[in-house]
C-alpha cells in the first residue's frame, strides 16, 4: 500500500505543477509589452423604428379593421 500512496501523492505534485505552468503560459500569452498597439475608435449610430411607431402599418390597420367590421355587420343581414 506504501508505494501506491506514494506513486499517486507524486502524480498529484506533477500536476499540480503542470498546471500552473500551463496557466502561467496562456498569462504570459497575453501580455502586449513591447509590441505595437494601435487603438483605432470609431462611432457608428444606428436608428430603429418600432413597426407600431411607422403610420403605414397603423393606415393598413384600420383598413383592415374597417373591412372586417363591415363585412361582420353586412354578413349578418340577410336580404
Amino acid at each position: 500500500m506504501e508505494p501506491i500512496k506514494t506513486l499517486t501523492t507524486k502524480v498529484t505534485i506533477f500536476l499540480s505543477l503542470a498546471f500552473t505552468m500551463l496557466s502561467s503560459l496562456l498569462v504570459f500569452a497575453q501580455d502586449t509589452t513591447g509590441g505595437v498597439v494601435t487603438k483605432e475608435n470609431s462611432t457608428k449610430t444606428t436608428t430603429t423604428t418600432e413597426w407600431y411607431a411607422d403610420p403605414m402599418y397603423i393606415i393598413g390597420g384600420a383598413i383592415i379593421l374597417i373591412i372586417i367590421i363591415a363585412l361582420i355587420v353586412r354578413g349578418g343581414k340577410k336580404d
